[in-house]
């Protein structure tokens, strides 16, 4: 990786420098950009931090009044689908749009852009409701496989909830395209605020609504808090200069280069989202309520990895895609190595926390109501499995955003092959020692090889360093 001394960014000035205007300027222009990565990283988590505390007093209500029940299950299992479609499909576009979308408001104006995101976002649309029509229609095949275990009639809930459900996957959709958008320019803390909305109607459905209408009191509430989210997005994205229309302008160049970015992006996303079926549907393999242990579990990671992982990827994007454009390697490598490091001192002590505390985290969290003492002996050990990706993951965020910056989504979509392999091998394994945990731990080990595979090529893809 190179002597940090030869760097023209590195903080460790040798006695007596002999600096040029040049490196003295680049110097000043890397601290720049680290501090407002920083602040924009800073103002995502703090704000983030707002969201996940909302967020747990959903958990917290959803808990006390449904437990591991069945319904539960079925309301989990039925949401996997729609949460993986806007992943896989919003998520994707958001990454290959904005680099070029960026591009484009600075090199050709401000209506380019405009039209680029306007076919973009029309283009992501048909998308999403495309991929949501085809899950409908072959709801009854897939169900079966992704929940083999459930009785016949859960399996008919959780396929019923799902097809209420599924508007969902077009409306969060634009508000995460509308999201990213704001993200580039440097608008992050409100953005990242409205999703709580969503987090605030489940807690109020579910407290006024369980008792009538059971578990679709949540379904009427994920709908209503997603609709308002995209509304609120929409319209800041609008006082931004930035208009919500579906409109096709062609097949411009600039359309062109996100779709050629748009493709492996997608694919790799599949793969890696293979995953979290593979652990819900080996999940349902084992005893009755193994899929609400391992969601319960996953919600405290969860809200680590969204702050940390979440603000800092959210915040590189930018600054890595100004800097490649410029060819502005010593600013990669300073950014790299401050925000890899930064991230790893941050994250390894709430990992060790997490694992020493997770029994009486889970206790006074969710043992209440329906969530009995056994509850908590189940899920106890899942988090504690789950907790040891935080450093790996957060760290290896910073990686992944700089190659898709770098246009080697091939690099992504080889990484989510391997770790779909590495996933079920090791459940396969675990799981018979360890059971639900073991496929916690599974998922914390291919994060591992994830940091270790975009290391390595990270460290590849960057220039060789030029001695001053």
């Amino acid at each position: 990786m190179g002597d940090y001394s030869a760097s023209p960014v590195n903080w460790r000035i040798n006695p007596a420098p002999m600096f040029s205007i040049a490196q003295i300027a680049q110097l000043f222009k890397g601290a720049s950009v680290n501090r407002r990565i920083f602040r924009a990283a800073a103002s995502v988590a703090a704000v983030g931090i707002l969201v996940k505390i909302v967020a747990i007093f959903k958990e917290i209500a959803v808990a006390g009044v449904y437990g591991r029940t069945d319904a539960m299950d079925a309301f989990l299992a039925a949401a996997l689908i729609p949460g993986l479609l806007i992943n896989l499909i919003s998520e994707s576009m958001n990454q290959a749009l904005v680099p070029t979308l960026v591009r484009v408001r600075k090199q050709e104006g401000h209506e380019r852009a405009q039209q680029l995101l306007s076919s973009s976002m029309l283009w992501m649309c048909v998308l999403l409701a495309a991929a949501s029509a085809g899950m409908a229609l072959t709801a009854r095949g897939f169900f079966p496989l992704i929940a083999s275990h459930f009785p016949a009639a859960k399996l008919d809930l959780s396929v019923r909830l799902f097809y209420a459900l599924l508007p969902v996957v077009l409306i969060t959709g634009i508000a995460s395209n509308c999201t990213a958008v704001l993200n580039t320019f440097d608008r992050f803390a409100l953005p990242a605020l409205a999703p709580a909305m969503i987090s605030v109607a489940i807690i109020v459905g579910a407290l006024t609504l369980g008792s009538r209408f059971g578990i679709w009191a949540i379904v009427y509430s994920t709908l209503a808090g997603s609709l308002a989210h995209a509304a609120v997005v929409a319209w800041m994205m609008d006082s931004h200069g930035y208009r919500f229309r579906l409109r096709w302008y062609g097949m411009t160049e600039a359309t062109r280069e996100v779709a050629r970015q748009y493709g492996p992006v997608l694919l790799s996303g599949v793969v890696a989202s293979g995953g979290l079926l593979v652990d819900q549907s080996m999940a349902a393999m084992l005893p009755a309520g193994s899929v609400s242990a391992l969601v319960y579990a996953n919600r405290f990671v969860s809200v680590v990895l969204t702050l940390l992982a979440g603000a800092v990827s959210t915040a590189v994007v930018p600054y890595f895609s100004g800097m490649i454009a410029v060819g502005d390697w010593a600013g990669c490598r300073h950014t790299l190595r401050t925000w890899v490091r930064l991230t790893a001192l941050v994250s390894a002590p709430i990992a060790v926390v997490l694992i020493a505390g997770s029994h009486l985290l889970i206790r006074i969290t969710f043992q209440h109501g329906a969530f009995g003492p056994h509850d908590t002996a189940v899920v106890t050990p899942v988090l504690a499995m789950y907790a040891i990706q935080i450093p790996f993951f957060v760290s290896s965020r910073v990686f992944y955003r700089f190659v898709v910056a770098m246009r080697r989504t091939d690099l992504i979509l080889y990484c989510g092959i391997l770790n779909l392999a590495l996933d079920i091998v090791l459940n396969l394994i675990l799981m018979c020692w360890f059971g639900v945990a073991g496929i916690a731990l599974a998922t914390s080990l291919w994060t591992v090889s994830t940091f270790f595979f975009l290391w390595y090529w990270t460290w590849r893809l960057l220039p060789p360093e030029v001695a001053s």
